[in-house]
């Protein structure tokens, strides 16, 4: 497989989905073939089954479901959409993958960030990342940029309490101890182009130590 697979992570308002669209722009110029999409999503079976994990209506969803249906949109994602451009030699930018899950079903709702990771591994079948930048914010400044954003769908996530959003950052900072090669940390509590610039620096990096 010759592409490469970068996916972000971050709690939530971290601006992810900005410095992805600004990254894709800037490799696009560099004449680097392309791929953006997102978890769970990036295709239509995963994009329903976002739909119901979302949904705010849905709040009665039993943790564990809520880890499987992820893990299934994963899977659907990973064979439909991310493998192909992969082996076509694609650079794939991914918003969310299975670090999201660790950090919130994982350890946010309990279940276990080794035991969601062996769920994980059933769907991925050891597919994992090639680099993640972790877009770090604490949650109470990610969710008051969520507030002020009219334009961002607000999810049933989002609805959850401060104490949930504190626990999804704790995990993060557990997988980020587990995972240090691959997880490089973004300071996103500063201006737009401070957190690019550091995502670019990062990126930049990597393709001299790895390309």
């Amino acid at each position: 497989m010759k592409g490469i697979f970068i996916t972000f992570e971050g709690p939530e308002g971290a601006g992810k989905t900005t410095i992805i669209k600004k990254l894709e722009k800037k490799l696009e110029k560099e004449g680097k073939d392309v791929v953006v999409t997102r978890e769970p999503g990036g295709i239509v079976i995963s994009e329903k089954i976002r739909e119901i994990i979302l949904h705010k209506e849905h709040t009665e969803m039993d943790a564990r479901t809520e880890a499987l249906l992820y893990a299934a949109a994963r899977r659907q994602h990973l064979v439909e959409k991310v493998i192909p451009a992969l082996h076509k030699g694609k650079i794939v930018l991914c918003d969310r993958f299975v670090d999201s899950s660790l950090a919130y079903q994982g350890y946010a709702r309990g279940l276990g960030i080794q035991e969601v990771l062996e769920i994980n591994q059933f769907a991925i079948t050891g597919m994992m990342p090639n680099l993640t930048l972790f877009f770090d914010i604490l949650p109470e400044k990610g969710l008051a940029r969520i507030t002020s954003n009219q334009n961002r769908e607000i999810n049933r996530l989002d609805l959850e309490k401060l104490d949930f959003h504190q626990k999804v950052y704790e995990g993060y900072k557990k997988i980020i101890e587990m995972f240090p090669n691959r997880i490089k940390v973004i300071n996103a509590d500063q201006p737009l182009e401070k957190v690019f610039f550091e995502a670019e620096s990062a990126l930049d990096l990597f393709w001299k130590e790895t390309l």
